[in-house]
């Protein structure tokens, strides 16, 4: 069923639990998500690692948003960040399948390799682990959702995605959550950009023919 979305994207807040007699965090997504929702964006979190999870609405139908995310092997689709993408094992479709990014000149990171752990066409659910690459990002894990949400305006996509990470040497949690927040917060709203742009060019011939 669909859920009221929220209108911007903001961090989730953890709770501590206890998993097998240690302490962890578990990330269980915001509230108003359903659980079958919430399920996908459980982490638990070790000692030295942090994670967080935003989401963000778009006021598009989820299959168009979804036709974008599920493509591990073209990220660069809506992600700023990232120059280009090479598919080194598998066919960049079924799980297990290791793509190799190239990221664009001025961050700090050049490459990263990454594995497909999920990706769920109709949850419409995928997840990948970054396994190496010269980056700050070490045991990287995410998962992103997508789903329809609650409108009275016209369609409406709810975007979740989460993640899991270690904090490197030297940084705090919360500067390392900033961090990646931001980066994870700049792909969100480049992801609707490009969807919104992609709505208004499909929907051009037919606006233009309605005005001849």
């Amino acid at each position: 069923m669909p859920y009221a979305a929220a209108t911007r994207t903001s961090p989730e807040q953890h709770s501590r639990v206890v998993t097998n007699g240690r302490a962890a965090v578990a990330c269980a997504g915001h509230a108003g998500v359903p659980a079958e929702v919430a399920r996908h964006h459980e982490h638990t979190v070790t000692p030295g690692q942090c994670c967080s999870v935003m989401m963000r609405s778009i006021a598009a139908p989820a299959a168009a948003v979804w036709s974008l995310m599920r493509r591990f092997d073209q990220p660069q689709g809506y992600k700023r960040f990232i120059r280009g993408c090479h598919v080194v094992d598998g066919d960049g479709v079924e799980v297990g399948s290791v793509r190799e990014l190239e990221v664009v000149t001025g961050l700090p990171a050049e490459n990263s390799r990454e594995r497909l752990e999920i990706r769920d066409d109709e949850r419409r659910v995928i997840s990948f682990r970054i396994l190496g690459g010269e980056h700050r990002l070490a045991n990287y894990r995410s998962v992103t959702t997508v789903h329809e949400a609650a409108s009275q305006n016209g369609p409406l996509a709810m975007v979740v995605e989460s993640y899991v990470v270690d904090v490197p040497q030297g940084n705090t949690v919360e500067e390392t959550r900033i961090f990646v927040d931001t980066i994870v917060r700049c792909n969100l709203q480049s992801l609707e950009r490009t969807v919104l742009r992609q709505q208004a060019m499909a929907a051009a011939p037919h606006n233009n023919h309605n005005h001849n």
